[in-house]
């Protein structure tokens, strides 16, 4: 989405994590050892091995169909910026070539029983840098903003980006975005709203998720109203997560993109694109930047001065 393809892509664990991997891990981080390492949902996870976590101090290792090392702790027995620290050694481990591992992912919660632990928005994603320039690092080196809001400095590991905004959840997300959206802002800003993701997808949760969509449908006035005549908006996502289907994980669904704004015309289908970079290319074609990778729609959308 973002302008960089990367064509050799990271490994997957569908069977956990190898033996000597997890060895590695306990020996580096002395953590003393490790509970779980399986392949599962999350909040499953925690309902079966949370209450052994707090009685060894062990954090809880798991996967999923992604890329990714996930580390579970409760933030009473291992510290949030303990678990951190774990993380970047784990990190640098992930990033051996034999096992390539997109995303370590922090995940620590709260709670005093299987049934009510409950993770909570600490958590944290240590990215690989294994990528290149993004639009991102582009509109940053031509003396543009770029405004993170949510997760989004996790996601590239900070780089590219001229301001942070932390956020607790969508409604927090959405509320930081309206207001910088009123600023003057000259470039990107990027939001990543959690929760329709974190809470309510990889939960199977479709009250919370249809919940999560009215509430986001419900600020879009007020987004459109705080949009300047030269502002364009773009509504996406980077991948499926429909709380309906038996999995857990991410969905390889196809994911919409809305553009919105004065400049726009109205009634355009974009089609079914060939790469998600299509949208990094056209921001950067509309803002007249280096374009890296994807073909601009911007012809297509915008309107004829």
């Amino acid at each position: 989405m973002s302008g960089f393809i990367l064509r050799n892509g990271f490994k997957t664990y569908p069977n956990a994590f190898p033996e000597e991997l997890i060895k590695e891990f306990i020996q580096k981080t002395g953590v003393g050892g490790i509970l779980c390492n399986e392949v599962g949902s999350g909040t499953e996870i925690l309902k079966r091995f949370g209450e052994e976590h707090v009685k060894t101090g062990y954090p809880i290792i798991y996967t999923s169909a992604d890329s990714v090392f996930q580390i579970a702790a409760h933030e009473e027995v291992i510290p949030v910026s303990k678990l951190y620290e774990i993380c970047k050694i784990a990190r640098e481990i992930l990033d051996k070539p034999e096992y390539n591992v997109g995303t370590v992912i922090a995940r620590p919660f709260v709670g005093d029983k299987n049934e009510n632990f409950t993770r909570t928005y600490h958590r944290k994603d240590f990215e690989s840098e294994r990528f290149g320039r993004t639009m991102l690092d582009v509109i940053k080196e031509n003396g543009k903003d770029v405004i993170a809001i949510g997760k989004i400095q996790d996601l590239f590991s900070e780089r590219g980006i001229t301001k942070i905004i932390h956020t607790n959840g969508n409604e927090d997300g959405i509320k930081k975005t309206i207001e910088e959206i009123g600023k003057d802002t000259q470039g990107l800003i990027y939001t990543n709203l959690v929760d329709f993701d974190m809470l309510y997808g990889h939960r199977n949760n479709i009250e919370g998720y249809g919940e999560a969509l009215e509430y986001f449908d419900s600020k879009l006035p007020k987004i459109i109203e705080q949009l300047k005549p030269t502002d364009i908006l773009i509504i996406t996502a980077d991948h499926g997560n429909d709380p309906s289907t038996p999995s857990t994980d991410h969905d390889r669904e196809y994911v919409p993109i809305l553009v919105y704004g004065e400049q726009i015309k109205q009634g355009i289908n974009l089609g079914i694109r060939s790469t998600f970079a299509d949208i990094s290319a056209t921001i950067l074609d509309i803002l007249n930047l280096e374009k890296l990778e994807g073909t601009s729609f911007k012809s297509e959308i915008l309107k004829e001065n």
